[in-house]
Parts: structure tokens; sequence; C-alpha cells
């Protein structure tokens, strides 16, 4: 039971030290806001690694962090392959694409009446359709490469993107709007120089939104066929292999690929909407 007691220790210890922290002004430091995550995220790890092994769990249900940190090490290329068929050729590609053409998707409908009343209820639908039965069907249009999973990645985050980006370009307010009328703008003067840059709050919960949905989709939409590469390939092939430390050394892979896309989204955020009320400390 030592393990238990360790674990337990260093989950109590973690607490307190987490609670002084958060209560002193080094919180309000930039150093204090990532030590705080940080603490936490290891004491989760002592305490997974210290009852699996005190309480003798089978690796075959839950491997302990350091059989996982292990098969990390040992099989560095092949999830290096994984990654990039993944995160960078299907997750990435479908985010830029499908992202971009909702940003000009929200264009059009904001200037058409039209497009307003008759593509967001399509949108709407389209949103509503779950994965398992868009990936088949994408598959057998795209192939079983990664064009299949970009695919299904533009579905996923059009969506979420589009209603962001039309609630973005109403955000400003009638009188800003006829100021710029007074100034004889036209209606893209007005969008480049106002409305857009009034939008880019929106526009990055979109954006940060969408990161996290275009990984999800692209490791799902590899369940349903593809190459023998990729991390939702290698996760269904590990579960009949019940390679229990390769799933879960995946699954940390995509956790840490998809957060820092997070992070990258939101520090880029922070740069372009410092003016905004949401960003000030």
């Amino acid at each position: 039971m030592s393990w238990v007691i360790v674990a337990l220790a260093a989950w109590i210890g973690g607490w307190y030290l987490n609670i002084r922290l958060s209560h002193a002004a080094v919180a309000r430091t930039r150093a204090g806001q990532l030590a705080v995550p940080v603490i936490f995220g290891l004491t989760i790890l002592i305490l997974w690694e210290g009852l699996v092994r005190g309480l003798n769990v089978s690796p075959v249900i839950l491997p302990p962090p350091s059989a996982v940190l292990a098969r990390i090490g040992s099989s560095l290329p092949t999830l290096g392959a994984d990654f990039w068929q993944t995160a960078v050729k299907g997750a990435l590609t479908g985010y830029v694409l499908g992202c971009g053409a909702a940003v000009l998707t929200a264009i059009a409908i904001d200037r058409s009446p039209f497009l307003q009343k008759g593509l967001l209820p399509v949108g709407n639908f389209v949103a509503a359709l779950p994965i398992v039965g868009i990936a088949p069907i994408m598959v057998m249009w795209f192939g079983f490469d990664w064009q299949s999973k970009a695919a299904v990645v533009v579905i996923m985050v059009f969506f979420p993107m589009l209603v962001n980006t039309v609630a973005g370009l109403k955000a400003t307010d009638a009188m800003q709007r006829d100021l710029m009328a007074t100034y004889s703008a036209s209606y893209w003067q007005t969008l480049a120089k106002l409305r857009l840059p009034a939008a880019m709050p929106f526009l990055f919960n979109g954006l940060k939104i969408s990161s996290t949905l275009a990984l999800i989709g692209a490791i799902v939409a590899e369940f349903f066929g593809s190459p023998i590469v990729g991390m939702g390939f290698r996760i269904n092939a590990s579960i009949g292999q019940l390679a229990l430390d390769m799933i879960w050394a995946e699954i940390a892979v995509a956790a840490l690929a998809g957060s820092a896309f997070y992070g990258l989204v939101a520090l880029i955020e922070r740069r372009m909407t410092f003016w905004h009320p949401s960003q000030r400390r």
C-alpha cells in the first residue's frame, strides 16, 4: 500500500500548494498562471501511477503513466508518422479549408438576405449529421488516404466557424456603421476597416472551437478506412492487440498536439485582439 499512500500524499500536497499559489501575489504573474495547471497535472499523473501500481491494476485495463512514457520513447518514429498523417495532413488541411470557406460564406450571407434565410438552416442541418455517418461516405468519395479525413474535418469545423463569423459581422452598432456611411465608405471598405476588426473576438472563438474539433474528426474518420498509418488507425489496430500502452501513447500525443494548437490560436488572438475587454488582465 506504500504506492497508494505516496499517491494520496502527493495529491494532498499538490492540492495544498495550488491553493496557496492561487491566493498569493505570484498567481497574477505569468509564471504563477503556468505553475498552477502544471502542478495539478503532475499530481494527477502521480496519483494515477500510485493507484495503478498500489492496487495492482492490470496493464490491459489501465497502464501506469511510466509505461505510456516508455512506449512513447520506444515508438517515436511510428508516433511521428501517425502525427504527420492525421494532425498535419488530415486535421490541419481540413481546418484551414473549412474555416476559410466558413468566413467567405459568412460574408456572402451578410451580403444576401436570401442566403441568410436559406443557407443557415442548411448549415445547421449539416452540423447535426453524425460523424460516424459522414466518414464512410467521405472515404468512398475521396479514397482511403488523408483527403477523406480532411473532408470530414471541413464538415465538422464549417458550421461553428460560420455561426461565429455571422454573429461577429453583426457586432458593430448602428452609430459606427452610420459614421462609415458619412465617410462614403463602400461595403468592402466598411467590412475591412470596421466590421471584420470588430468581429475578431467572434472569429477567434470559432477558430478555438474548431481547433479541437479538427483533430477529433480526423482521428475518428480513420476508424472507417485509412492506410496503415495515422492515429485513428493505430488506436483501432491496437485495440485488437490489447496494446493499451500504445493506445494511451497515441492519446497523449493527440492531447499534446490539440492543446498546443489551441494555445497557438489563443496566443494569436491575444496579439490581435489586445484592445478587447476579454484580453485585459
